[in-house]
Formats: structure tokens, sequence, C-alpha cells
């Protein structure tokens, strides 16, 4: 790119840096976009860049493959029912483990590497859950054991961050409601319910999917935007299948409860956030009210 072709980027980026200064986004990091260190950094570093841009980021991350990593070192065996990681009490203190002394502080220190600030705050010190029974392929209920939904938020290490202009990052963990114990949470449902709390301006979720595709075999039938009627119907319809539809009813129930937009964004390419965020074709799924 030569110097002319960056000027007319940073151009078309000028009023979607207008119209988000002192917005909140929520980024959910997740997938394959935090197995490679290389990846992480980057996309650590576009969300410092939309921290300088003057947009109040908050992190929400998950952890599958070094949870199921620690797991299969201690001899536990990962099991999923339904999409939902089966938790022992055994496996809680792993999971919690993994998220809050690996995960959650080597997200936070490479933000700090790249000139932002940033505070790791445990997701039981913000979630409040429920446990949640699972269903099996034969429609069989199935105890998930230490695993839980989000019922309530409590922001006030996130709004006391987010005031002295701190990136909070946060884990996918919920204090149980009755015990305060740990709960595991999904990361993607995590993220929705904080988003709510919030009414962020954006919700983006960072994952191994291009997006919505009209043909989950064919990476270039992506479809850029779809309202939340659009999505109901495509899940009606199968195109939306498997663990893209948790995904989708988490967005359109944040939408519902005021969040304005929400994208799908295939956090391998470079930069992916960026580009999603501030130009005018973005490169994921958009969903919109």
């Amino acid at each position: 790119m030569d110097s002319i072709e960056k000027a007319q980027s940073l151009i078309e980026a000028l009023p979607y840096l207008q119209a988000f200064r002192g917005k909140t986004f929520l980024i959910k990091m997740g997938g394959a976009a935090m197995e490679d260190p290389a990846l992480v950094a980057m996309v650590m570093r576009d969300i410092v860049f939309l921290e300088v841009a003057g947009i109040n980021p908050v992190v929400v991350h998950g952890g599958g493959k070094a949870i199921s990593a620690a797991m299969a070192a201690a001899g536990l065996e990962a099991r999923f029912v339904g999409g939902f990681r089966v938790t022992s009490e055994e496996a809680i203190a792993i999971v919690a483990r993994v998220l809050s002394e690996e995960i959650n502080p080597g997200l936070v220190r490479m933000i700090r590497e790249f000139g932002g600030k940033a505070v790791g705050i445990p997701g039981h010190d913000v979630f409040l859950g429920e446990r949640i029974k699972g269903t099996d392929a034969l429609g069989n209920r199935v105890d998930l054991g230490c695993v839980g939904e989000v019922v309530g938020c409590r922001l006030a290490h996130m709004d006391a961050a987010l005031a002295a202009g701190i990136l909070p990052v946060i884990s996918p963990l919920a204090a149980e409601l009755a015990t305060g114990r740990p709960l595991n949470i999904n990361a993607d449902l995590a993220a929705a319910a904080l988003a709510k709390e919030l009414r962020v301006a954006k919700l983006v979720y960072l994952s191994d999917v291009p997006g919505l595709l009209a043909d989950p075999a064919d990476p270039a039938s992506l479809i850029k935007s779809v309202t939340c009627a659009d999505a109901q119907a495509l899940i009606a319809d199968g195109t939306i299948s498997g663990g893209m539809i948790p995904k989708i009813r988490s967005a359109v129930d944040a939408l519902n409860a005021g969040v304005r937009k929400v994208h799908f964004v295939d956090g391998r390419l470079p930069h992916a956030l960026l580009l999603e965020i501030f130009t005018d074709g973005g490169i994921g799924t958009e969903v919109v009210r």
C-alpha cells in the first residue's frame, strides 16, 4: 500500500472514529482466534488501537482448548453435551485456574506491552449464575455439574476500570447465586449477557468462522448483514445450525435489550477487528434489529 492508499484508508475510517468515540464495544475472543499467539497479539494491538481512538473496549475471553489440554494433563476427559462442557468439582478448579491464572493475565500483559491500560477481572466478580441442565442427542436431560447461565451482573469493578480509562478483561466464570462457588459459563453467552447490561454500541464475536454463511461449505457465501427476523428465518430453514444457533440467539437477545449492533468476524484474519469496524464493506456478518 503506497502513501496515498494509506491516507485514503484513514479517511475511510474517519466517520467511524467520529461516530464511535466515547462508545463502549464488547469484544468476545474465542475459538482459533485464541490458539495462535501471533494472532492473539495482533488482536490485542488492534484493541489498543480502539482504546487510543477513544473507544472503550471490554474483552470477554474463552479458553476451551487450553482448558481441555489442562484437563487431559490431569487425567480428566473432556466431555460436551449440547455444546456445554461437563464440569465436575475437580474440573471446575482446573477451569478457574487456566482462565484466571494463565489466559486472563496473558491477555492483560499483551495489552500493556502494546501501551494499553488493562486490568484482569475474574468473571465471578462480574457474573452471577445458576446451574443449568444439558440435553443430549436423544433429548435426555443431563447433569452438567458446575455449569451455569448468567442471571445477573455486578458492574462495580468494571465501571471503576472504565471510569479510570482502563480496559477490563473478563473470564467466563460466574459466582453461583446460592453458594458463591464458581460456575463454568459459555463465553458467548457471558459476553451477550454483559453486553445487554452495558447496552454497548457493538458486540463483536471473534472466532474461527467468517460469519454467517448461506452455504456452510462455501466461505464465499458470506451473508454480510441480517436483521433479527432474517436470523430467525435462517435458523428455521436450517441455514444456521449447530453451534451457530446459540450464538445467533444470544445476538438477537442482546439487540432486543438495547445493543446497537452485533458482528461475527473471523479472528484468524489479520486486523479483522479493525477491518470490520472501520471500513465501509467490513469483512464479517453484522446483525441488526
